[in-house]
């Protein structure tokens, strides 16, 4: 059975945030979510990290370490991993189909979301994982993954505006939606934010009672190596390796690392070992990444909202390169206008492309948009497809290329290359 054939006709039902329907789903499976122990990540920006040095470290350290994250890049199965080892295709499958076959005929039917979350908590307790960590798909209060009445730790790493159709419009209401994960007694774990979203995140945690921890970034002590302060003791500190890039980093590997030491408090065994040889071999793909494309260095990286393409400007500046040519291409739903905002300089090239099999914004409008941003382009154009767009990109050897704009297209281009 191929799982596209199963996922790909739930699509139509889009995104339809509410737990009536996981909640049934989930009790006809026998409530597997009850029997796990879980780490809840949130945010707009760097949840995906935060989980991806979690799920490394616990690893580490021994634990039989479930981990659910989306969207994926290239296969479905990136989504559901143990002891960060993806699921089989057949695994996944033979999962799906026991899901579907729980969902009652009389019920609303879930979403394409909702069935493979179903499907994530069934392994998970099928595998008897000791911890999972968990990342939320949209927003927090009404996702799907958000059925688990008592996690360890709840993370909330960053926020900013994004998905605002479905969350509301200012960034207090989208925060209001975030810190729906935060549960009675829990510690939450909390990213620098913006200061109307903090004010609701910390009320609601002052509401249910919860200890409240917000650590500071770590700092870098070497190029790759960072140093953290612990919560108890701030004169206490830990020196490990950073293998993913830009700075942002340090505030995530901060998040994770702050998370691990309450997951310690309450009687976790996680060395420091663990934690050093579980940062270094952290893998995040498709964020900040080199990769060779015909003997060419090419950076690529999601940057589909404009805190993350901030993020990567910032980074792309570290670099000081004398211009940037960028290849992008983003959905419709985007706000293009502030990703050109962020990433365009005056000299900088610009090559357009369509998202392939997505929601895509034209290239062309987005030229022209780019155009009224930023009128100082050397240079900015529209191509049908993504290996023309790098073939030209890759003519002015002397530019720093980068890929950016969409996680749907790093993960067309990674499948390609797979396929090369």
């Amino acid at each position: 059975m191929n799982i596209d054939s199963v996922l790909q006709p739930l699509q139509h039902f889009g995104v339809n945030l509410g737990l009536s329907r996981i909640v049934k789903l989930l009790a006809n499976l026998g409530n597997p979510h009850e029997r796990i122990s879980v780490i809840h990540v949130a945010g707009t920006n760097g949840k995906g990290s935060v989980c991806a040095y979690l799920s490394s470290v616990l690893t580490t350290a021994g634990y039989r370490t479930g981990r659910y994250i989306s969207p994926h890049l290239i296969d479905w199965t990136e989504r559901i991993c143990i002891n960060e080892e993806p699921i089989s295709a057949e695994e996944l499958s033979q999962l799906l189909q026991k899901v579907q076959a729980a969902v009652s005929p009389d019920d609303e039917y879930p979403t394409q979301f909702e069935i493979i979350t179903a499907a994530a908590w069934l392994y998970f307790a099928q595998q008897q994982v000791d911890i999972a960590v968990i990342e939320v798909g949209l927003g927090g209060r009404l996702d799907a993954t958000n059925v688990c009445s008592e996690p360890l730790v709840t993370v909330i790493t960053s926020i900013s505006r994004e998905h605002w159709q479905q969350l509301g419009p200012t960034v207090a209401d989208i925060a209001r939606e975030k810190a729906g994960i935060i549960k009675p007694g829990c510690p939450v774990v909390m990213g620098s934010l913006p200061a109307d979203a903090e004010k609701v995140v910390r009320s609601r945690a002052k509401e249910l009672q919860c200890p409240i921890f917000t650590p500071q970034p770590a700092l870098q002590i070497s190029p790759g190596w960072a140093e953290y302060q612990t919560l108890q003791h701030p004169q206490n500190s830990i020196q490990y390796p950073l293998p993913l890039q830009g700075q942002i980093q340090l505030t995530n590997s901060a998040l994770a690392l702050a998370t691990l030491e309450i997951l310690q408090q309450q009687g976790w065994q996680i060395p420091k070992s663990a934690i050093i040889n579980g940062m270094v071999n952290t893998k995040w793909p498709g964020r900040m990444q080199w990769l060779t494309w015909h003997n060419h260095k090419l950076l690529i990286d999601g940057a589909h909202n404009p805190a993350a393409a901030q993020v990567l400007r910032n980074y792309v500046d570290s670099l000081n390169p004398q211009n940037v040519t960028w290849v992008i291409g983003m959905l419709s739903t985007k706000d293009h206008a502030e990703i050109f905002q962020a990433l365009l300089r005056t000299k900088d090239k610009l090559y357009l492309v369509p998202v392939p099999d997505s929601n895509s914004a034209n290239p062309v409008e987005l030229a022209n948009l780019a155009n009224n941003i930023c009128p100082g382009l050397s240079l900015c154009q529209t191509n049908n497809d993504l290996t023309s767009a790098l073939e030209s990109a890759f003519t002015d050897t002397d530019n720093l290329v980068v890929l950016c704009g969409s996680l749907y297209l790093i993960g067309h281009f990674l499948g390609t290359l797979n396929h090369s």
